[in-house]
């Protein structure tokens, strides 16, 4: 399959997914990464705001609050494709974007340098047993990961995996992937 047939087949099945499975298996998966010694030694966690139909992230962004952690969300600029990450004290300095994502207020939040990020969780629709990924198609963490130096996971249900992607030079791997059914890599 191409890149795009990949991304129509798991925005659909995303797409039918009864709330509760998602919420049980995103609990599920969000217990998981807690586990995981990327997190426990992780102090500044990058990771985006989910979207209704995507594994909610809320619940992990709560969860690094609770436990002092500095949560750093993204903010995209379409003029030159580029991505910062802010940090994120509430869920009320968020503000509904394009396509529907939830990004950080400039006025209200700072700019978290990226080498500061302890830990990215890389959002995707489908990944590989290598830890490629297929996202949405804009491009914003093939080019933050290119020179990023922390380290990388990715958190998806299970349909949301293949043995092989088809993937480019440029692309970066995660080096890990949770699902509800484990880790891989």
């Amino acid at each position: 399959m191409t890149k795009s047939e990949w991304r129509k087949k798991i925005k659909n099945e995303l797409l039918s997914m009864e709330a509760n499975d998602r919420k049980v298996l995103s609990a599920k998966i969000a217990g998981q990464l807690f586990e995981t010694e990327l997190w426990q030694n992780s102090n500044f966690i990058g990771i985006t705001v989910s979207r209704k139909f995507e594994l909610d992230t809320t619940t992990i962004i709560k969860k690094a609050w609770e436990e002092g952690k500095t949560v750093c969300v993204p903010k995209c600029y379409s003029a030159d494709k580029m991505m910062e990450f802010r940090e994120l004290n509430s869920f009320n300095d968020l503000e509904n974007v394009y396509m529907d994502l939830y990004e950080p207020i400039a006025e209200r939040t700072n700019v978290i340098p990226k080498e500061t990020i302890d830990l990215l969780i890389v959002p995707g629709l489908v990944f590989d047993k290598k830890g490629y990924r297929i996202g949405y198609g804009g491009g914003y963490y093939d080019r933050f990961l290119k020179n990023y130096q922390g380290s990388t996971l990715s958190i998806c249900y299970s349909f949301q995996t293949a043995e092989q992607l088809p993937f480019e030079e440029f692309d970066v791997p995660v080096e890990q992937i949770i699902t509800e059914e484990g880790r891989y890599i």
